[in-house]
C-alpha cells in the first residue's frame, strides 16, 4: 500500500529546454509530412482527371464511314475507264463522340500493292506545303478539281498526298473548308482521286470537267481488287474499311463499295 500511495503522489515529468525542442522539432516533421502528402495528393487528383479525360477522348472519338462509292472516269456514257478515278466516302461520328479536326486526319489507302497516306487540302504541317490552288473560301467542289488536276514541285501530285471534303449534314454550321471540325450528327463526304496511270485521258470525273488533265494517284482499283482505307483522327480510335471491288463494273458510273 505504501509504494502504490507513493506511485501515484510521483507527479514528476520530464521538463526542460531539451524536451520543447524536441517537441517543437516533431510538430515541425509532421507539418512537413502533411504539407508533402497534401500537395502529392493534389498533383496525382490532376493526372488522374488529365488522364481520365484524354481516356474518355481515346475512346468516344471515332469516325464511323458511312459508305463508299467509287465513280468511273469517262468521255461518254458508253466510253469510260476501265478503273475507279474517285472515292466518295461518307463519314459521321459515333454517338456522345468528342469533335474530331478532320484538319489533321490522316487516311491510308491501299490497293495491295501501293499505298498512299492522305491529309487534309488546307494542311501545310505534315509536307510544308497545302494543297495548291486550295482555297478555303472555295466550294468543295472547286477544290476537288484541283485535288483530281493538280500538281506542285512539293510534295507533288495532289491525288498522290491530299483529299477533299464536302458537308453534307452541319446543324451547328461548325464545319467549313478552312475550319472542317465535325461533332455529333455531322456527315461529310470525303473524296478521294484513286486515278490510275492507265486512265489520264478521259475528260469528266463525277462533276468535275477534267479535260484529260488528271493526275497520276499512283493506285490502280480495277475489279477485283482489294482495298483498305484507315482512317487515323489526331485523338480516338482508327477506322478500318475493307473491300474488295466487284467482277466487274459493266457499264455502271458509279459502284457501291462499301459496306
Amino acid at each position: 500500500m505504501n509504494s502504490n500511495m507513493k506511485f501515484r503522489e510521483n507527479n514528476t515529468a520530464q521538463v526542460g529546454i531539451g524536451t520543447l525542442i524536441i517537441f517543437i522539432a516533431m510538430v515541425l516533421i509532421a507539418a512537413v509530412a502533411a504539407s508533402v502528402l497534401i500537395q502529392t495528393s493534389g498533383v496525382l487528383q490532376q493526372q488522374a482527371q488529365s488522364t481520365g479525360k484524354q481516356a474518355t477522348q481515346e475512346v468516344s472519338s471515332n469516325l464511323i464511314v458511312k459508305s463508299i462509292e467509287g465513280v468511273r472516269a469517262k468521255n461518254s456514257s458508253t466510253n469510260m475507264a476501265s478503273n475507279i478515278s474517285l472515292l466518295k466516302v461518307k463519314v459521321g461520328l459515333n454517338v456522345g463522340s468528342s469533335p474530331v479536326d478532320l484538319n489533321q486526319l490522316i487516311i491510308t489507302l491501299s490497293d495491295s500493292s501501293n499505298t498512299n497516306d492522305l491529309i487534309y487540302a488546307a494542311n501545310d504541317k505534315t509536307y510544308g506545303n497545302s494543297m495548291a490552288n486550295f482555297s478555303s473560301s472555295a466550294s468543295s467542289i472547286g477544290n476537288l478539281g484541283y485535288l483530281l488536276n493538280g500538281t506542285q514541285t512539293s510534295p507533288g501530285a495532289n491525288a498522290e498526298h491530299f483529299f477533299t471534303v464536302q458537308k453534307i449534314r452541319d446543324e451547328d454550321t461548325s464545319f467549313s473548308q478552312a475550319n472542317p471540325i465535325m461533332n455529333t450528327g455531322d456527315l461529310v463526304t470525303i473524296y478521294i482521286s484513286v486515278v490510275s496511270d492507265s486512265d489520264l485521258s478521259y475528260t469528266t470525273i463525277g462533276e468535275i470537267s477534267t479535260d484529260g488533265g488528271q493526275q497520276d494517284s499512283g493506285l490502280d482499283i480495277a475489279p477485283r481488287s482489294s482495298v483498305s482505307m484507315v482512317m487515323t483522327p489526331e485523338a480516338g480510335a482508327t477506322t478500318i474499311a475493307e473491300f474488295v471491288t466487284p467482277s466487274s463494273y459493266g457499264t455502271r458510273e458509279t459502284i457501291q463499295l462499301y459496306p
